[in-house]
């Protein structure tokens, strides 16, 4: 049986509170590593490399285009953001449960990559508190808040994709919601096929020897 770690894969409009439900799942999974993706755009105040984001400038991340080391990037105003393979999985690999939190742009690529990969989307409650959030971030202008929330029908319209939903509705619930996918998915029946077949023989082995 393999003790490779799962991989999970976040996606939302902006505003729909992905992060904040992220933050708090981490907490709540100490098993779940989050994959820090790097991007060319520059370090905002407060962020740090490595923490947010690894930063790096764009003739680097066009080499690793290149070279194949991004299990998915996209193009998003003009930087680069990218989830780097060798980091999932060595995260992998050491036992980890890995979160991805990227666009449906990337999910798209990560899937062809991960048949087993567990995607999420978080949905707002509806448009109209959408752009109630979006306009209380109070960080972006009115022609921004319009283009986020052009973009968010787009990726509502992709969300089918996805194996899961959360309404991010009411915080607590919406976090119990992703726990509970995060449990039971490590227990789906392609997960636990080895398991299954390891009694199969020993059921026969056992046969064997009683006769």
């Amino acid at each position: 049986m393999s003790n490779k770690g799962e991989l999970y894969l976040i996606a939302a409009p902006s505003g729909a509170g992905k992060t904040s439900l992220m933050k708090a799942l981490l907490e709540r999974c100490p098993n779940l590593a989050l994959s820090v993706s790097d991007t060319t755009r520059p370090a905002r105040a407060g962020e740090v490399d490595g923490e947010q984001y690894h930063f790096v400038d764009r003739d680097r991340f066009e080499a690793g285009i290149a070279a194949g080391e991004y299990l998915e990037y996209a193009d998003v105003y003009g930087n680069y953001y990218g989830t780097r393979r060798d980091r999932v999985e060595a995260l992998r690999a050491s036992g980890k449960d890995v979160l991805l939190e990227i666009d449906v742009q990337g999910a798209a690529q990560v899937r062809e990559a991960f048949a087993g990969l567990c995607s999420i989307f978080i949905l707002p409650p509806s448009m109209q508190e959408l752009a109630r959030r979006l306009r209380n971030r109070g960080s972006d202008s009115p022609e921004v808040i319009g283009r986020r929330l052009s973009e968010a029908r787009r990726e509502i319209e992709a969300c089918s994709a996805f194996r899961w939903m959360v309404v991010n509705d009411r915080f607590e619930r919406a976090l119990d919601e992703l726990e509970c996918i995060v449990t039971a998915w490590p227990l789906r029946r392609a997960r636990q096929q080895a398991r299954v077949e390891k009694l199969l023989e020993e059921a026969a082995e056992s046969s064997t020897i009683q006769g």
